[in-house]
């Protein structure tokens, strides 16, 4: 594997890390709720790859919005880090990574709770979760 496919990251004061391996599954943008709270911005970003090819290593906190749901955190610095279902999916943060610009998303989701403002042509949208294109 070549070193370009191996991204890192982590919270903010550095305890809690990840090293994901290739190419995410999915990238994008939430607008729910849920997503805004626990970011405290008007959007979440994301890269979605296969669990088994992302490792943590720290010591992380969760919190659940939905049966199931882990909300992961530094229980130092606070700093959400990465999302998990029990899946075999994993969600990092795209702030969270070393590197910036790494990718770019493709889809958004809870487009009924985007702001006005923010204009987001090229990308698919679902009004709520995945699955519904809107027009």
């Amino acid at each position: 594997m070549d070193e370009r496919d191996v991204f890192t990251g982590g919270c903010a004061c550095g305890q809690l890390t990840f090293k994901a391996h290739g190419a995410p599954k999915r990238v994008g943008l939430c607008h729910c709720m849920t997503c805004r709270k626990v970011t405290g911005s008007v959007f979440n970003a994301f890269a979605v790859f296969p669990a088994d090819q992302v490792t943590i290593s720290g010591d992380s906190r969760s919190w659940e919005a939905v049966p199931g749901g882990q909300n992961r955190f530094c229980p130092q610095c606070g700093s959400l880090v990465f999302y998990s279902d029990g899946s075999d999916e994993i969600e990092l943060m795209l702030g969270a990574f070393d590197r910036t610009d790494l990718f770019k998303p493709t889809y958004e989701a809870w487009t009924k709770r985007r702001e006005s403002w923010l204009c987001t042509p090229d990308l698919i949208s679902y009004p709520e979760n995945r699955g519904e294109v809107t027009s």
